[in-house]
């Protein structure tokens, strides 16, 4: 009895954990993108086991998106690793029916994706326009990248070309040729590969319009060109008879086998083109018509060897069944028998192989296969097609009301109608700004969620702009001035003694005349009364000196009777200023909002014409004007101007009307939200040496210091504008 309770409480617990594990819905957990721009893999990664998704593209494919059935995403959201030029942005969302990721791509592509334990790939291509070349294709092909690549033990040569073109392989398999073709002049045309590698050197030249691309190999390597797009993929491997050390072994298999893993990689490998007999008979080997058709498949299943002759094909199958581990149900009207002879071959690829020559297809669900003739499974799509449309059309129609909250929802009804069916329509409410939707339930969860996506905030932009100017000034001005007089007379008691000239008067003769500078009143207190000038100044070179403006010292020597006297005044004058000017203007504007803050003065000046004299007004005036933009990561992108004017009362017109000093910048830049930018700035510097000197005595060394005045001028100004913006909103309008 016990035993029955025990057994009994141990079922209950398993079936309690097993529906806790039900329970627990698959999640999203990571997204990571790496690639190049022509090509990039998305792998999504997750907790769920054998995922159920879907892979389309909207855009004319620009934007893939991926759906996951029954999937969440995280409360932090999804976490994206990894870049490629090819992928510009990747969007997380949750629908109604799992999760959901766009995937916005540069230019429009291809995709293809596989599922494995855990995980979803997605392979993106970019769409070239002209995959294959054309014979009436008019100019020559670049050559504009070749470069060595070494993976798996395998040696590459990746010619890159302007264009998809036609190439030769010589027959000895040591050249590559393009015609009507030239080399591009930033190419390295010589490269020299490592020392463990099958290629030793590869050179490029050109002759007579046609380009040659040369190896160097090792001993027994062996190449084999495809082209792909616009590349041309060189691959090499040991030969199927050489071995490492040059001694002969049968490797035939895994030499095919390296070859389809690497033709594996390659997206356009249905557009092989060649010329020569390797690769023609290459390309007869491999299937890759049905590689084309079905898409990128790569096989993974046991290998097998399989030699029969008449064999039924349900025994095939049901062989095939039991070596894969997969339970196989044929239709009624499979039927016929199969001759094959196989050798170390993927059990899936030959189940491939088989169905094919036997114009059969096959539907898998997770270990179950059905196998059915072609013409049935495409009956059954057709079907299942008409069946949705059906659906479609007869489902019921239902009304939401969508209320858009930052945008407009005028702006927003176009790109809903695009998500409509045919019996879909679309309104908006002006007054309440509220989309209204009618349609049938699915397109309606799809167009909440558009909403959703599109309707946040416009960030919103503090731009602050700091204008710091200083200014440094410098003045010295050092001068002398000397003279005196001299009276020989009978009036002053000695006279010279001759009749002529029995009287000798001698004095300076540089009057000082112009204003605010020193007069030679009081230097001869004798010299009005003898009949001589006051301004008895042989040298008069003074400093420009005044009330609160420098200094001057007079020196006055004279005999007692007053005959001789001489007369020295030294002046000298020095300033140094220094001014230091901050603007701050800033301003608060929408994203891709041009907005404009400024300050100023009208200064009124006249002007003169046939009705008279008219006052008119000059603005000057502090103002910044910008035009912001928030990119993807955070960062601004503004075009900015920045005007500083200001008057100048120290530079003057004719009628006394100042000068404008004008400063202004205009420039386009990017910045981080919330760092600092130096956008420009003007440094000058004014400097003067100025000598007045009387001619000759001037030149004097150390005596003609007596005979000179120096003005020495150095003024410096520096003017910098520093630019910050802040994202105000950051957290509300960057949430993706």
């Amino acid at each position: 009895m016990r035993t029955v309770r025990a057994r009994t409480g141990l079922i209950l617990l398993a079936a309690l954990f097993a529906s806790l594990a039900g329970a627990q819905s698959p999640a999203i957990r990571s997204v990571e993108v790496r690639g190049e721009a022509r090509r990039a893999e998305v792998a999504i990664r997750g907790s769920f086991t054998v995922p159920e998704y879907a892979v389309r593209t909207t855009d004319q494919g620009r934007t893939v998106i991926v759906e996951v059935g029954g999937a969440a995403l995280p409360d932090a959201g999804v976490e994206v690793l990894g870049s490629s030029r090819l992928v510009t942005a990747t969007v997380a969302s949750t629908t109604a029916h799992g999760a959901r990721l766009e995937l916005s791509t540069s230019v429009p592509v291809r995709h293809q994706a596989r599922a494995a334990r855990g995980r979803i790939y997605v392979r993106l291509e970019a769409v070239t326009e002209s995959p294959e070349p054309s014979p009436e294709a008019t100019g020559d092909v670049v050559l504009e990248d070749v470069h060595l690549e070494r993976r798996d033990g395998r040696d590459r040569v990746v010619v890159g070309l302007s264009r998809a073109t036609r190439f030769t392989l010589a027959d000895d398999g040591g050249s590559l040729r393009f015609a009507a073709a030239r080399v591009s002049p930033r190419l390295r045309r010589t490269l020299r590969g490592l020392p463990e590698s099958l290629v030793r050197r590869v050179r490029v030249r050109y002759a007579r319009g046609q380009v040659e691309v040369q190896v160097e190999t090792q001993e027994g390597a062996e190449g084999t060109a495809i082209r792909s797009g616009d590349r041309i993929v060189w691959m090499f491997t040991r030969g199927r008879n050489a071995g490492p050390d040059g001694r002969t072994v049968a490797r035939e298999h895994d030499y095919r086998d390296e070859i389809d893993a690497e033709l594996g990689e390659l997206t356009d490998a249905a557009a092989l083109v060649g010329e020569s007999t390797d690769v023609a008979a290459f390309l007869s080997d491999v299937p890759l018509q049905v590689r084309g058709a079905r898409g990128e498949r790569r096989y993974s299943g046991r290998r097998i060897d399989l030699d029969f002759k008449d064999a039924d094909i349900h025994n095939i199958l049901r062989l095939l069944a039991e070596v894969g581990g997969v339970n196989v149900v044929t239709a009624d009207d499979v039927s016929g028998t199969v001759t094959i002879r196989m050798r170390n071959v993927p059990w899936d690829q030959a189940l491939d192989v088989i169905l094919q020559a036997k114009g059969l297809g096959l539907v898998r669900q997770g270990n179950l296969i059905r196998v059915a003739p072609l013409a049935t499974l495409e009956a059954e799509r057709e079907a299942a097609i008409a069946r949705r449309k059906q659906q479609v059309q007869l489902a019921p129609l239902e009304t939401r009301l969508v209320p858009v909250s930052y945008g407009l929802a005028t702006e927003l009804s176009a790109r809903v109608a695009e998500l409509l069916s045919d019996r879909g329509s679309v309104s908006v409410d002006e007054r309440t700004n509220v989309l209204i939707a009618r349609d049938i339930v699915e397109n309606l969860d799809d167009v909440e969620e558009l909403v959703r996506t599109l309707d946040t905030q416009t960030p919103q932009v503090l731009i602050e702009a700091r204008i710091v100017e200083a200014t440094s000034d410098y003045r010295r001005d050092v001068g002398i001035q000397w003279g005196g007089d001299l009276l020989y007379s009978a009036n002053t008691g000695n006279p010279t003694g001759i009749r002529f000239p029995s009287n000798i008067g001698l004095a300076g003769g540089n009057p000082t005349a112009q204003a605010g500078q020193l007069t030679g009143a009081g230097v001869s207190p004798f010299g009005q009364a003898r009949g001589l000038s006051a301004d008895n100044f042989a040298v008069n070179l003074p400093a420009i000196v005044g009330q609160g403006d420098g200094g001057a010292l007079g020196l006055s020597l004279g005999s007692i009777g007053g005959n001789v006297n001489l007369n020295v005044r030294l002046s000298a004058a020095e300033s140094n200023g220094t001014v230091r000017i901050i603007s701050s203007p800033r301003i608060l504007t929408l994203d891709n909002q041009e907005a404009t803050i400024a300050q100023g003065t009208l200064i009124p000046f006249s002007q003169v014409s046939a009705q008279g004299v008219n006052t008119a007004f000059q603005e000057a005036r502090l103002e910044l004007t910008v035009r912001p933009h928030v990119t993807a990561d955070a960062s601004v992108a503004m075009h900015i101007q920045i005007t500083r004017n200001e008057p100048d009362f120290t530079n003057v017109s004719v009628r006394g009307d100042p000068t404008i000093l004008e400063r202004e910048a205009e420039t386009d830049l990017l910045v981080p939200d919330g760092n600092t930018a130096v956008i420009g700035g003007i440094y000058t510097r004014n400097s003067g040496r100025t000598v007045n000197q009387v001619p000759f005595f001037g030149d004097i060394p150390v005596l003609g210091v007596l005979f000179q005045r120096r003005i020495v001028t150095d003024t410096r100004n520096e003017l910098l504008i520093f630019v910050t913006p802040r994202i105000v909103n950051r957290a509300e309008a960057l949430r993706n």
